[in-house]
C-alpha cells in the first residue's frame, strides 16, 4: 500500500533544482571541485512553490578546494631543512557536500565526498571528478495519506520509515579563463529504497540524471560590463528532458543580474553582489503551465558564499604547471 504512494512520488521531481547553479556548478558536476584553484564555501536555501504545504525545499552546504603546489618560498625552506616530503602535484581537487531535500512526504538527507583531477593543456584545463555519497531516505507517511484510508501495517505500527543507500556521481569539464563546458551523471547506481514488504518493482528508485552545461564570459574592450550567456541540458534515463537558457550581466564583477528560462515551464530572475571575499545571490522563479496552480507565490532561492585565496592562490594556480 505504502509503495503505491511512494510510486507517485517517484514520478515527480527527484533531484534538487537549483536556479543559481552558475555560481556553484559543483552542486551538479564533481569535476568542478578545485578547478579555479581557490577554496569555495557555499550555503544554498531554496523553497519551491511558496504557500503550498507539501512543496519541495532544499538546503545545501558545499565546500571545494585545490591542493596547490608548494610555493617557492616553502620549497626552499624544506630543502634547507632537509625535509623529505612528497610535494603535491597541484592537480588534485577535493570537495564535500551535505544537503537535505524534501519533496512531499519524502525526505532525502545526504553526504557527498569528491575527488577531482585537473590537467592543464595549453590554454585549457581538462578536469575529471567522481563523488561517492550516502543518503538517508525517510517517508513521513500517515494513515490519512493512504489511498481510500487503506490499512498498511507498516504505517500503523509507527515504524520509522527510514533507509540508507549509497550512490555515486561522475563528471568531466573543460575550461579556460572565459569558457567552460561539462558533462556529469548523477545517481549513477540508481539507488533503490524498499520500505517494508514488497518487490523490486514497487521500490522507490532514483533515476540516473545527465547534465550537459556550458557558458562563456564576454567583456568588451575597456568596459566595466561583462556578459555571460550559458545553457544547460538535463535529461533522465526515461528521456524526460529540460533546457535552461541563461544570461547574466556583471558590473565590475561585483554586481550582477540575470534571467533564465526553462523549457519545463519557469522563468527566473537573479540578482547578486560580491564584497571582498563574500558574495550573495537571490533568485525568484515563477512557474507556468502544469505547476501554475502550486506556484502562485513563486519559488525563492538564497545563496551565501565565501571565496578564499581569490588573489595570490588563483594566480599561482594559473601558472601551476
Amino acid at each position: 500500500m505504502m509503495m503505491m504512494f511512494l510510486g507517485g512520488l517517484a514520478a515527480a521531481q527527484q533531484q534538487p533544482i537549483y536556479s543559481q547553479y552558475m555560481l556553484n556548478p559543483y552542486l551538479l558536476n564533481p569535476a568542478i571541485a578545485g578547478h579555479e584553484g581557490i577554496t569555495n564555501i557555499n550555503l544554498t536555501a531554496r523553497e519551491q512553490w511558496l504557500g503550498y504545504s507539501d512543496a519541495p525545499s532544499t538546503y545545501a552546504l558545499s565546500a571545494q578546494t585545490r591542493i596547490l603546489k608548494t610555493s617557492f618560498r616553502n620549497r626552499s625552506r624544506l630543502i634547507k631543512n632537509k625535509v623529505r616530503r612528497r610535494r603535491p602535484s597541484g592537480k588534485v581537487g577535493l570537495g564535500a557536500y551535505v544537503f537535505n531535500d524534501e519533496n512531499g512526504k519524502l525526505r532525502r538527507t545526504g553526504l557527498q565526498g569528491t575527488y577531482a583531477y585537473h590537467i592543464y593543456i595549453k590554454d585549457y584545463q581538462l578536469s575529471f571528478g567522481a563523488s561517492v555519497s550516502a543518503y538517508q531516505f525517510k517517508a513521513d507517511v500517515k494513515t490519512t495519506d493512504l489511498y481510500n484510508g487503506s490499512n498498511d501495517p507498516l504505517v500503523q505500527s509507527g515504524v520509522a520509515n527510514a533507509k540508507f543507500s549509497p550512490d555515486a556521481n561522475v563528471g568531466v569539464l573543460i575550461s579556460n579563463e572565459n569558457f567552460y563546458a561539462g558533462l556529469s551523471v548523477s545517481s549513477l547506481f540508481q539507488s533503490a529504497i524498499q520500505f517494508g514488504d514488497g518487490n523490486k518493482e514497487s521500490a522507490y528508485r532514483l533515476l540516473r540524471n545527465y547534465y550537459l552545461m556550458g557558458g562563456y564570459t564576454y567583456t568588451p574592450y575597456r568596459s566595466d560590463i561583462a556578459y555571460e550567456p550559458s545553457l544547460m541540458l538535463s535529461f533522465t534515463e526515461r528521456l524526460t528532458w529540460n533546457v535552461d537558457a541563461n544570461l547574466k550581466v556583471y558590473y565590475k564583477q561585483d554586481y550582477w543580474a540575470g534571467v533564465s528560462f526553462r523549457t519545463s515551464g519557469a522563468a527566473v530572475m537573479m540578482l547578486g553582489m560580491k564584497y571582498q571575499m563574500f558574495y550573495f545571490g537571490y533568485a525568484f522563479d515563477y512557474g507556468f503551465g502544469d505547476v501554475s496552480a502550486f506556484n502562485q507565490y513563486g519559488s525563492h532561492e538564497l545563496m551565501l558564499g565565501i571565496r578564499l585565496g581569490d588573489n595570490a592562490r588563483r594566480y599561482r594556480w594559473l601558472n601551476r604547471f
